[in-house]
C-alpha cells in the first residue's frame, strides 16, 4: 500500500461506501460551520469532501492553512440528497476523518488565490507558477497538452514515421530569426547556437536513407513575443518525407490535423482536403497570407473602375473594397468609428465608404465622385444592393493589401460576422521565390523552396514570376506551420542563390554540411513542421499562447520564476572566454 494514499481525490464513488481510505493532496478549502469542518481535497485527479464532526479533531482540522498538503485515513460515506453537489466527480460521497497528517505546511501568506475567479497580474502568476499551475484552468490545458503531443506522436508513428532526436547544440544559422549562442569552453572565441529549427538536420536524414521522419522539436529563436508566439523556446510537429511531393506532405498533415482537432474538441471541424489558396488570391481577397475562413468578407480590386473616374484621392492607387451586406440599420457612429480604427490604428490615411440606398444610389462621403454608370459597375462588382455598404482603401502596392486585410477583419468582428464553433483550415501555395527589396532581388521567403519549374525556370523566367514548392497550413486565421518541397539539386540551388546575388562560395561556407551532403545522391524531399503550442492553443480556445505553456517566459522574454536571463561569475565567463563590456548609464 502506498504511504500516503489508497485513492486519488477524483477516485471514489458511491459503490466505495463503507471502505477505509487514504487520500492526499492540497487543502483546497476548510469550512467551519459550527461544529462541524468540511475540507475540500484537491490533487491532479479531482476534488473530495472531507469532514468531521468529532469535538477531539474540529479545531485540529480548522487550522490547517489553505494549500498545505495533507493525508487522511477516513471512511466513505454517502452525503445526505440535498448536499450532493453534481458539478464534481466525488460529489455523491464524502470522507469522514479518522486522522489527518500534514505532510507540507504552507508557512508563508499566498501571493494570489488560487482557484479564484479574481483577476491576478501576470507578472505575479509568472513569478509563482508552481502555483498558478494549481488552478484548474491551467493544470487542465497542461495535461491537455500531454494527451495532445501523444496522439500527435503516436499518429506519426503509425504512418510509419521514424522519431529521431537532433542536436541542441549546433552552429550559427546565417538566416532567419536570431540565435541563442552559446560560448565554447574548449574552443576559445567559437560559439555554438541553440537550434532556430532542425531543418538541416532532418533533410540530411532524408539523405542518410531515413524515409520518414518527425520529432517533437525544441526550437530556439530570439524574437519578440506577440499573443501566439512565445518568446524563446517553442515546439514544433517536425516531419519530412523523402521521395516526396507537395501532396504527399499534404496527405499526411491533413489528416493528423483533422483527427487531432476532432479528438480534443467539440467543435466542427471543416472537412479535407483543405482548400489551396495562392498566396497572391489570398493577398487580393483577404489582405493576409493567413486568412481567417470564418470570415465571409471577400476584398475585391476595383482599381480598373476608378482608372475612369476624375477622383484625386484615388488617382495613380490600387483601389480594393470590402462589401458587407444589410448593414441598413448601423447608425453614422458605426462608420465614423471604422475611420478612426483606420486612422489610429492602421495608420491609414483615411477611411472612404458608401451605402447602398433603397433605389440603389449611394450614400456617403465619395458618393458625388462616382457617375452613374460607374455605380452600377461598382454594385455588380460587389454584389452590393440596398442596405449594403462597401469600404474603399487606396493606396501604393504592398500597402493596400495590408490595409485591406485589416479592415476586412475587423468589420468582421465589429459586425460579429466570424462562424461559430468552428475550425478552418486552408493551405496558401505557390508564394513567390524572389520579391524586390529596394531594387535588388532578394529570397522571398525559404531559399532552399524547390522553384516550380526548376533549372529551366530559373534560367529562362522572370525571377519576380517564378513560384516555389512552398506551402503554409492556417487555421482559423494562425498560421500554424511553414513547409516546402526541398532544393536538393546543388545544380537548382546555386542558380537559384546566384539570382539572389549569392555565390557558390557562399552556398559552400553558410551550408557546408547540407550543400556536401547534396552531392552524394539526395532524394527528392518535402516536409512541414506545425507549431505544437499553436496548436494547442487553438483547442483550448486560449486567447495568449503562455496559457499553453508549464513554465513560459514573459513579453520581455524573461522567466520570472527562475529569474532568468540572469548574471554570471567573473569565473563561469573565464571559462568560456568571454569578457562582458556593458557601459552603464551616467
Amino acid at each position: 500500500m502506498n504511504e500516503y494514499r489508497t485513492n486519488s481525490c477524483g477516485e471514489l464513488r458511491v459503490d466505495n461506501v463503507g471502505e477505509t481510505v487514504k487520500l492526499a493532496g492540497w487543502v483546497q478549502s476548510v469550512r467551519d460551520l459550527g461544529g462541524v469542518v468540511f475540507i475540500d481535497l484537491r490533487d491532479q485527479y479531482g476534488i473530495t469532501q472531507i469532514i468531521t464532526q468529532d469535538v477531539n479533531k474540529v479545531d485540529e482540522v480548522q487550522r490547517i492553512p489553505v494549500e498545505s498538503t495533507v493525508s487522511v485515513v477516513g471512511t466513505v460515506r454517502k452525503r445526505e440528497d440535498a448536499t450532493i453537489n453534481k458539478n464534481i466527480k466525488t460529489g455523491e460521497i464524502e470522507v469522514v476523518i479518522d486522522t489527518v497528517t500534514i505532510l507540507g505546511k504552507r508557512l508563508k501568506n499566498l501571493p494570489f488565490e488560487v482557484n479564484s475567479d479574481k483577476e491576478v497580474r501576470e507578472d505575479l502568476r509568472l513569478q509563482y507558477r508552481f502555483l498558478d499551475l494549481r488552478s484548474e484552468k491551467l493544470k487542465n490545458n497542461i495535461l491537455l497538452r500531454a494527451k495532445i503531443i501523444q496522439y500527435l506522436r503516436e499518429q506519426m508513428i503509425s504512418k510509419n514515421f521514424t522519431e529521431v532526436q537532433t542536436p541542441i547544440l549546433t552552429s550559427s544559422s546565417p538566416e532567419g530569426a536570431r540565435d541563442y549562442l552559446v560560448p565554447s569552453r574548449v574552443h576559445e572565441g567559437k560559439f555554438y547556437a541553440l537550434p532556430q529549427a532542425p531543418q538541416q538536420f532532418k533533410q540530411l536524414l532524408m539523405v542518410s536513407g531515413i524515409d520518414k521522419y518527425f520529432q517533437i522539436a525544441p526550437c530556439f529563436r530570439d524574437e519578440d513575443a506577440r499573443a501566439d508566439r512565445a518568446p524563446g523556446e517553442f515546439y514544433q510537429l517536425d516531419m519530412e518525407m523523402a521521395f516526396a511531393t507537395q501532396e504527399d506532405v499534404f496527405g499526411v498533415m491533413e489528416d493528423v490535423m483533422y483527427n487531432t482537432f476532432k479528438t480534443f474538441t467539440t467543435k466542427r471541424i471543416a472537412e479535407y482536403p483543405f482548400p489551396r489558396i495562392s498566396y497572391n488570391d489570398a493577398m487580393l481577397k483577404y489582405g493576409s497570407d493567413k486568412p481567417d475562413l470564418r470570415n465571409p468578407l471577400i476584398i475585391e480590386d476595383v482599381t480598373d473602375i476608378f482608372e475612369n473616374i476624375d477622383f484625386n484621392a484615388f488617382k495613380n492607387k490600387i483601389v480594393r473594397v470590402v462589401a458587407v451586406h444589410n448593414v441598413k440599420d448601423q447608425p453614422r457612429s458605426f462608420f465614423d468609428g471604422m475611420t478612426d480604427f483606420a486612422i489610429s490604428e492602421c495608420k491609414a490615411k483615411g477611411l472612404a465608404w458608401l451605402r447602398v440606398n433603397d433605389d440603389r444610389t449611394f450614400q456617403g462621403p465619395i458618393a458625388k465622385f462616382i457617375p452613374d454608370n460607374y455605380r452600377e459597375e461598382l454594385l455588380t462588382r460587389t454584389s452590393s444592393s440596398a442596405g449594403d455598404a462597401i469600404f474603399f482603401v487606396a493606396e501604393q502596392k504592398g500597402l493596400v493589401e495590408i490595409l485591406a486585410g485589416q479592415i476586412r477583419t475587423e468589420l468582421g468582428q465589429r459586425l460579429d460576422l466570424l462562424e461559430k464553433d468552428v475550425f478552418k483550415f486552408c493551405w496558401i501555395v505557390d508564394f513567390p521565390m524572389f520579391e524586390l527589396e529596394e531594387g535588388k532581388i532578394i529570397f522571398s521567403h525559404n531559399p532552399f523552396s524547390m522553384p516550380q519549374g526548376g533549372l529551366e525556370a530559373l534560367s529562362t523566367k522572370n525571377p519576380l514570376e517564378i513560384f516555389a514548392y512552398q506551402y503554409d497550413i492556417v487555421c482559423n486565421g494562425i498560421e500554424l506551420s511553414s513547409g516546402a518541397v526541398r532544393n536538393h539539386s546543388p545544380e537548382i540551388m546555386e542558380k537559384a542563390f546566384e539570382i539572389a546575388g549569392y555565390t557558390k562560395e557562399h552556398i559552400e561556407k553558410k551550408f557546408p554540411a547540407l550543400y556536401n551532403a547534396f552531392s552524394y545522391g539526395a532524394p527528392p524531399h518535402a516536409g512541414i513542421a506545425p507549431g505544437v503550442d499553436r496548436m494547442i492553443m487553438l483547442i483550448a480556445e486560449e486567447p495568449n499562447i503562455r496559457e499553453v505553456i508549464a513554465f513560459p517566459m514573459n513579453s520581455k522574454a524573461q522567466d520570472l520564476l527562475m529569474g532568468a536571463p540572469g548574471e554570471v561569475t567573473d569565473a563561469q565567463l573565464r571559462d568560456v572566454h568571454i569578457k562582458i563590456d556593458i557601459k552603464k548609464a551616467e
